[in-house]
């Protein structure tokens, strides 16, 4: 058995008394030999495998929590209740402690450090009590979902994943970075790559249409897209065109995807919802009207959101206008290098910087070209270079982009969208190797930081409704029928919690730091975190949405 680290990566094991109580648990557990086995393999009957007792209980429906025992047997929740009478391989007293469902990230680009052997083990990600990320949002990653689930799986998974088809790789592979609506024959290309996702398995279609190639696309394109993944239930999630004043507007850009949601009939989500930039600041109170009202009238509209002023992207996309990007980067060095274009590249980027606030609310998250900018501020840089903000990043983009941090959210926003039954909890974070780059802190600290900060602590919203929005709420909107609440015969993706600690000290400067406050996680009946302490289990899956039979 491997041997059992430290939350914080370090060599100590667990004591040697708690080592051998694993030791003959995880036996159990991963023989699936405790009791007799139904016809799936799975043991049913005494004794249970695991009991955690006498924690309060949030169950993932919004309802208060309540004292109760779970029991797991294999990879399912076989019994919650009061179990005094009964016994487990392994019990794990859980008195003032909370339990919950595992938490679902709606939206996480964990995907392309699951695939590494240095992080699929997925500990940032345990160490929130995430057990299950959707993966290939924003219209980014793989087309083929069957190469990539052999990918996700070769060095085993610490967690759950479930696949997005990607709109914007889709696009760009049929027709690149060109600025034009498809011809039919390509159509019917992106129709086939879409469905043929589906059948393998993924939960639905991402775009970002605020990105190149997804921006070149109109809304039609994306409901017809919509309505191949309709007759799979699938679900349609969209980084919005614009989430500021770029082009159509913050509001305009939400009702495109209530758009797809009614047409296509779909549930539809506006992934990473926000109002970003000073210059839509306050506009939360639209976009909830439009959201609410289309509800009301039976569009299957949600969000997810993450806890934060500040977003991450490239910079080029943050300061770039899109017709400057079509055909890729040897296009746009062209451009750049013709005066009257780069001087109306220099115009547009003038007016993107101001949207987002200033150049001293942009900060370098990585660029591995020169390390030492990562955590610092475009203003600062620029001024320590004797150049205007706007001149250095032209210097960047003859070349490539930085990513960064961009402080461009109002608090008084982030509550209120918040504070929405149908705003789910979702990362936007990355997965990347220790202490590489400045990332953004939700990377390490979202579902902490919703749970403690503004649920424990601020009352934006409840702890109940908090944890519901990490986990039932979530697998309700993407159809994953087995998980996200705790009763008898669903998936033992569990975590146990001490709310009175959970904490997210990662912060924007200092981002490598692991969430605080999760005593044990289990993923698919099995701990990935026990007393506190990585086990090194890989239980996790890559779960695939069942294809309807027609």
């Amino acid at each position: 058995m491997r041997a059992l680290r430290q939350a914080g990566g370090s060599s100590k094991l667990i004591p040697r008394a708690a080592m051998r109580r694993v030791a003959t648990a995880l036996g159990c557990l991963l023989a699936t030999s405790c009791g007799d086995a139904d016809s799936a393999g799975r043991s049913v009957g005494g004794p249970y495998d695991l009991i955690l007792r006498g924690g309060m209980v949030f169950d993932g429906t919004g309802a208060p929590a309540r004292a109760a025992d779970v029991a797991v047997t294999g990879d399912l929740i076989v019994a919650v209740g009061d179990l005094a009478g009964e016994s487990a391989a392994l019990e794990l007293d859980a008195t003032g402690l909370q339990v919950a469902p595992g938490f679902i990230d709606a939206h996480s680009h964990a995907g392309g450090g699951l695939v590494s052997e240095e992080l699929s083990h997925a500990r940032p990600l345990l160490a929130q009590g995430v057990t299950t990320v959707l993966v290939n949002p924003d219209g980014g990653g793989p087309v083929d979902m069957a190469e990539q689930r052999s990918e996700l799986l070769a060095y085993g998974l610490g967690v759950n994943a479930a696949q997005f088809v990607p709109h914007g790789s889709i696009r760009g592979q049929v027709i690149g970075m060109a600025d034009r609506s498809p011809a039919e024959s390509e159509m019917d290309a992106m129709r086939a790559l879409v469905r043929a996702g589906m059948e393998e398995g993924a939960w639905g279609l991402s775009s970002g249409t605020f990105y190149a190639p997804g921006s070149y696309s109109e809304n039609s394109e994306l409901i017809e897209l919509g309505r191949v993944i309709a007759p799979f239930a699938g679900v349609y999630s969209s980084h919005i065109r614009d989430e500021s004043n770029y082009t159509i507007g913050v509001v305009a850009a939400v009702d495109e995807v209530i758009a797809v949601g009614r047409e296509a009939g779909v549930t539809a989500v506006v992934t990473h919802i926000k109002a970003l930039g000073p210059p839509v600041w306050g506009s939360s109170a639209t976009i909830i009207e439009h959201i609410r009202t289309a509800r009301a009238q039976g569009v299957r509209v949600y969000a997810d959101q993450y806890p934060y002023i500040a977003s991450a992207t490239g910079l080029s996309a943050a300061l770039l206008p899109r017709w400057a990007q079509a055909g890729g980067q040897d296009s746009l060095a062209a451009r750049l290098a013709d005066p009257d274009r780069r001087g109306r590249i220099r115009a547009s980027m003038v007016e993107n910087l101001s949207r987002r606030g200033g150049a001293d609310r942009i900060q370098f998250r990585r660029y591995r070209p020169d390390e030492s900018l990562e955590g610092r501020l475009l203003s600062d840089v620029a001024a320590e270079r004797g150049m205007d903000p706007i001149d250095l990043a032209l210097e960047f983009f003859a070349t490539g982009s930085p990513s960064i941090v961009s402080f461009n959210m109002n608090e008084d926003d982030v509550r209120a969208l918040m504070a929405q039954p149908w705003t789910m909890t979702g990362s936007d974070g990355d997965l990347v190797p220790w202490e590489v780059g400045v990332p953004h802190p939700r990377s390490y600290g979202t579902f902490p930081r919703k749970l403690g900060h503004y649920a424990r602590d601020e009352g934006v919203v409840t702890v109940e409704g908090a944890i519901r929005s990490m986990t039932g709420l979530v697998a309700e909107v993407f159809g994953m029928a087995d998980r996200g609440r705790i009763q008898a015969g669903m998936v033992a993706d569990l975590v146990v919690f001490d709310l009175a600690r959970v904490n997210d000290p990662a912060e924007f400067t200092a981002p490598h730091q692991l969430a605080e406050g999760m005593v044990h996680v289990l993923v698919n009946g099995r701990p990935a975190l026990l007393d506190g302490q990585f086990t090194g289990e890989l239980a996790g899956a890559v779960l695939r949405r069942p294809v309807p039979v027609s």
